[in-house]
């Protein structure tokens, strides 16, 4: 009995299992339609496939700029895009390699990968993920190279005009126009700086830097010295000048020896004051302290470019009482100069100073070409400022570079 109950109870169990997978089977394929359905639609393609050579930049012809329109199903839609493929082919029609994958919600693609001259075919299609849209088809193009860089005519247009400005100042300097250069506060505090080292019958110290004779800072320097050479030479007063660098040195013993002759007084001149030091920076910095604690200058001047010694320098001067004026456009060195010295001649204030003592024709025109430049410029941030305002964009636009 007991067996034949355990017959009927897996004869059940093995009817039931024959059911539900039959039942299995009927459910099966509806569910398959269902996700084939969803699978089976590809994406939209994408619209307005334009090439062209990347012209907006200079570049050696390597370069091609591609953007094209957005597929309808790019965020929206059945098949929701989540990239497009981008190929190149060198024939009509060619399905190329593959030559990115771009995510979606991209328009624009530059392709740094082309050969000048030769011309290529350029086909997209969206991805949604499991089918690709129809290729769109845009070509040919070729990559050439572009000499000039359009986006920025303003900087070229800008650049002339100051040129233009700076060859006309020039040439009337050259012709002996007197052209008006405020004197510099700077140069008022280098008289007094000697006046006062004359009366306490003590030197005056005048360090042109450490910077070569083709540094435009040390050229400056050359020419406050002949100031300073004639005013030390009018009071009959020591004019002490360590230089780093023995071109240099010559440059600054004729530029103190015509001053001293220019003011009718060459016996005066001293060519041992004229010192050549030692090339190495921290060498030069302890030579020069130590004529400062031997020779004990009442005036201490220091025009030309400083680096890290200029701190060394102007700090042991201030110990030792002297009066200093500093100048140069070293912008990091300024604050040591600013904190030790007594004046400072703050950036192109150094070369103001050197244009106006030497009224070079080349200098005297620099510097007002680089005065009216800076009006130029004021006047066209205003004149942007107000066409942004009331909405002259195209104005505004002509200024902005790539």
């Amino acid at each position: 009995m007991n067996q034949v109950r355990r017959i009927l109870l897996v004869s059940l169990a093995l009817a039931a299992a024959a059911v539900g997978s039959v039942r299995a089977q009927e459910t099966a394929p509806q569910d398959g339609i269902e996700s084939a359905a969803l699978d089976i639609v590809p994406p939209g393609p994408p619209c307005a496939l334009t090439v062209r050579d990347y012209l907006e930049h200079s570049d050696s012809g390597d370069k091609i700029e591609i953007e094209w329109g957005l597929s309808p199903d790019d965020g929206s839609g059945a098949g929701d895009v989540t990239g497009y493929v981008l190929s190149r082919s060198l024939a009509e029609g060619e399905v190329g390699d593959v030559l990115e994958e771009i995510a979606s919600g991209a328009t624009h693609y530059v392709d740094v990968s082309v050969e000048p001259g030769v011309e290529y075919y350029y086909s997209l299609e969206a991805y949604d993920g499991t089918n690709s849209s129809e290729r769109v088809w845009a070509g040919p193009v070729a990559g050439r190279v572009n000499l000039f860089q359009w986006s920025r005519l303003s900087v070229l247009v800008l650049m002339l005009l100051f040129f233009a400005m700076v060859t006309w100042f020039t040439a009337a300097a050259g012709k002996g126009a007197k052209l008006f250069v405020r004197r510099i506060p700077g140069l008022n505090a280098i008289e007094e700086a000697v006046g006062r080292a004359t009366e306490m019958g003590r030197p005056v110290l005048y360090v042109p830097g450490i910077g070569e004779i083709d540094n435009i800072m040390t050229i400056a320097s050359l020419n406050i010295l002949s100031h300073v050479a004639k005013i030390t030479a009018r009071y009959d007063t020591p004019l002490i000048v360590p230089t780093a660098r023995a071109v240099v040195m010559s440059a600054a013993e004729e530029v103190v020896k015509q001053a001293y002759a220019e003011v009718g007084n060459p016996d005066a001149y001293n060519p041992d004051n004229i010192r050549y030091l030692s090339d190495a920076q921290f060498a030069f910095a302890g030579a020069v302290n130590g004529i400062m604690l031997r020779e004990k200058p009442a005036a201490n001047l220091y025009m030309g470019a400083f680096w890290a010694e200029s701190l060394l320098l102007a700090e042991t001067g201030f110990e030792a009482g002297a009066i200093q004026v500093a100048g140069t456009a070293m912008v990091s060195q300024l604050p040591f100069f600013v904190t030790a010295c007594d004046f400072t001649l703050m950036g192109e204030e150094l070369y103001a100073a050197s244009a106006y003592l030497s009224r070079e024709p080349k200098l005297l025109g620099g510097l007002k070409g680089s005065d009216w430049m800076k009006v130029v410029s004021i006047v066209l941030m205003v004149a942007g400022i107000v066409a942004h305002i009331v909405g002259l964009e195209w104005f505004v636009a002509w200024f902005q570079t790539q």
